[in-house]
């Protein structure tokens, strides 16, 4: 004869002899979701622990059962075997089972709505290309969304005109049937109705007894000024129609922008690079710079900039989607080197090069620390 001896009811659910109810309780409902059969078919060492943690639980959860527990341990509950176990218990997590009954079966039977009932219509996704100008100042569009609306002939009932759905004989209109499994109830979605708790003899010819018919309605949306690739707009209530009177879902635009062949978007930054000649770098100047408002700025450039160098033009980036102003443009000044000269050009610049050779300090910077070639300061650091 082989023996079972029981885990302590506080190490099964992994709480302290003096938790509050509310520790043990929170402690149940994620062993009851970890473990539930139809969360580990076919799992029997999943399914004994489920039965354990719910026999841990109707006694810690009783106040009185409780106390002869931390007095007399199991003897003082459970002196026939199981009958520890109280299948009440699951009436404290309607709530929780009821969220999960789509997933698990077992809605209905822990508190949760009846099946049958209205059900809200589901969400909808829908992806917008849109162009680097139109993210910029923001623009209007039609969008065409297929979607299931609620049947105008039956007023999404299902039914023929005359008729209406009845009560389904099998499980009484609550969708589902309870089986017993052991010492716990698990309930599976009416084969009879399929779920819905009702059965329409006479469908409606329109829909078909579905209670909605695929339609295709036209959208006006209004994108905002700034808006930024992968970012949504939720559109309420213009998802699909609800059943049997639900409410319907939303629908969420995600938006596309194009990149730009120019300009790049940080944020509400933008970056641009714009080639410049080296005599603006070592003079300094003025460059005129394009804005994606359509409009030319101008950059002060100050003389002795190095190639490479971010110069910011203020308030000249993107407008924030929130409409908090608009973010700074960057323009990055990059030398640029000519593939082609003229003979002017050419005698011009080895002229230049004469008059600054390299590794030797010009007349006017004999005195500045920065103007040292790169091999005098190698020298420098080595002696």
């Amino acid at each position: 004869m082989t023996t079972t001896v029981k885990r302590d009811y506080y190490e099964v659910l992994g709480v302290e002899r003096g938790a509050a109810d509310n520790e043990i309780k929170s402690a149940y409902r994620k062993l009851a979701l970890k473990y539930h059969p139809d969360r580990n078919p076919g799992d029997a060492e999943a399914e004994e622990r489920f039965k354990e943690a719910a026999e841990a639980y109707s006694v810690l959860a009783d106040k009185e059962k409780r106390a002869r527990y931390d007095r007399f341990g199991h003897q003082g509950v459970n002196a026939g075997g199981a009958q520890g176990f109280d299948p009440t218990i699951f009436a404290d997590f309607g709530d929780l089972f009821s969220n999960l009954g789509d997933v698990f079966g077992f809605g209905d039977v822990f508190g949760g709505r009846r099946r049958g009932g209205p059900q809200r219509g589901s969400d909808l996704r829908y992806d917008l290309e849109i162009t680097f100008e139109e993210s910029y100042a923001g623009t209007e569009t039609s969008i065409q969304i297929p979607r299931d609306e609620t049947c105008e002939t039956c007023d999404g009932s299902g039914a023929a005109a005359g008729t209406k759905p009845e009560t389904c004989r099998e499980c009484g209109g609550r969708g589902q049937l309870r089986y017993q499994q052991g010492f716990f109830t698990v309930a599976r979605p009416c084969p009879h109705c399929r779920g819905a708790g009702r059965v329409i003899q006479s469908p409606c010819p329109s829909c078909r007894g579905q209670g909605r018919v695929p339609q295709e309605r036209t959208l006006k949306i209004r994108i905002p000024a700034g808006i930024d690739n992968g970012q949504q707009i939720r559109l309420y209530g213009e998802g699909e129609h609800g059943v049997a009177g639900g409410p319907p879902g939303d629908l969420y635009v995600v938006v596309h922008v194009a990149a730009h062949q120019f300009f790049q978007r940080e944020g509400d930054h933008l970056f641009v690079q714009m080639p410049v000649s080296y005599p603006l770098l070592a003079l300094g100047g003025r460059v005129d710079v394009p804005t994606p408002a359509g409009s030319d700025a101008t950059v002060e450039v100050p003389a002795g900039t190095a190639s490479g160098t971010r110069l910011r033009l203020r308030g000249k980036g993107m407008p924030n989607v929130n409409g908090r102003g608009k973010g700074d443009l960057y323009v990055q000044v990059v030398v640029q080197v000519p593939k082609k000269l003229t003979k002017e050009q050419r005698a011009a610049l080895q002229a230049l090069d004469e008059a600054m050779p390299m590794g030797k300090p010009t007349p006017t910077d004999t005195d500045d620390e920065e103007s040292k070639s790169v091999f005098d300061k190698v020298k420098d650091l080595f002696g």
